[in-house]
């Protein structure tokens, strides 16, 4: 790979991480309304808008992290030692995950007891420590970390991924989704279907798919979410009951509707990536994921206070902050990341998850693709 086309492809994985985590927001947006109120109003224009923006912003920012995750992980997982591999990923995923959780967990729990927010809180020490380590379900009130917690645990088993063949990558990658279509519940992984995405990384890796892509018109690579949109809408407009009754199916397009939207976002990132708006984009790449790790505790904080002015969902100023959101919580996060690195930049790095200023001695994290090389001696199957 060329150095121009490493750079270009650094800058494309860069731009699809800040869209995807913007996305994110959007799905876990302030509405000032309960689970009862905003079933009611699902049906309502600003309920759509809502609808839209989840659906079709946020829903491949999953896959697309988990992918973009696995690709990265190849070729470091089978050059490094299996104890320096995780143990980096333990600082850069897990201590995090961890320390955020703790965070959010301590103020919105503090104003929910003692300043009254309508927000979750844990009836004894066992459920907190079970929503802390995201043990048998995700974070109730910082939902969006147990990403992280399942992707450490596919870190940990990264290195004996990276040496297997295709055969068995593409066996297990079947199994996984046999597994998340079942939504069998094994506390293993919340979510298996980020292992499918992580192993579907690891293979586009193997075999250049990203720079296959690359070469695809960008009609060819969104006409698949294209055309799952309204299978989409069929199923959000169906009886709960028939989907109960039907979960497989709903699970299956489910699955394939976040690989064909992760496959969009990733060509659009491409074709951003040479112009002045993907410029711009990547400006917000160095605090992307101090975004994805506290903006639920600016949601929960921030939300009620300017829902004071704008009102709640159904209220006419409504749609303004929603749509604004993602900006609104960005603004603040990056002065968070400053403030950070201007006070204490070991704090910074920690909370980053290496991203941000690293202590002294410590090298940061690669910021370019093409600084993520091949092994010398790859396993058998590991290149194309």
């Amino acid at each position: 790979m060329t150095v121009k086309r490493a750079d270009s492809l650094r800058q494309a994985i860069g731009i699809a991480r800040v869209l995807g985590i913007l996305g994110i927001i959007y799905v876990h947006a302030w509405t000032g309304r309960t689970a009862e109120e905003l079933a009611i109003l699902d049906q309502s224009p600003q309920g759509v808008l809502r609808w839209a923006l989840i659906e079709m912003v946020g829903y491949s920012a999953v896959p697309l992290l988990g992918i973009i995750s696995g690709w990265l992980a190849g070729p470091s997982s089978a050059r490094r030692s299996y104890r320096d591999f995780v143990a980096v990923k333990a600082r850069t995923i897990l201590l995090p995950m961890l320390l955020w959780n703790a965070i959010t967990m301590a103020v919105v729990v503090g104003l929910a007891v003692w300043a009254g927010l309508a927000a979750p809180v844990p009836k004894n020490l066992a459920e907190t420590l079970d929503w802390w380590l995201c043990l048998t379900q995700p974070n109730p009130i910082n939902v969006q970390i147990a990403f992280l917690r399942d992707l450490f645990v596919c870190m940990t088993i990264a290195p004996l991924l990276a040496r297997l063949r295709d055969g068995w990558l593409v066996a297990l990658l079947l199994l996984t989704v046999a597994w998340a279509i079942t939504a069998y519940a094994f506390p293993l992984l919340l979510r298996p279907q980020i292992l499918s995405f992580f192993l579907i990384g690891m293979l586009a890796r193997r075999h250049d798919l990203i720079e296959r892509i690359a070469r695809w018109r960008l009609i060819t690579c969104v006409t698949p979410y294209l055309v799952m949109v309204p299978m989409l809408v069929w199923l959000t407009s169906s009886d709960d009951v028939w989907l109960r009754g039907h979960l497989h199916r709903t699970n299956t397009v489910d699955l394939v509707m976040r690989v064909s939207a992760a496959l969009a976002l990733c060509r659009v990132s491409m074709a951003l990536a040479p112009t002045r708006a993907g410029a711009f984009i990547l400006k917000g790449e160095h605090y992307a994921f101090l975004l994805f790790c506290c903006h639920m505790l600016l949601i929960w904080c921030g939300g009620p206070v300017i829902g004071l002015w704008t009102g709640p969902l159904g209220s006419p100023l409504y749609p303004a902050l929603l749509i604004a959101e993602p900006i609104l919580v960005f603004l603040p996060t990056i002065l968070i990341g400053r403030t950070l690195e201007a006070v204490s930049p070991a704090l910074a790095n920690v909370l980053s998850g290496g991203r941000l200023a690293a202590p002294k001695g410590r090298a940061p994290l690669p910021r370019s693709a093409a600084s993520v090389k091949e092994p010398a001696n790859s396993p058998p199957g590991a290149a194309s």
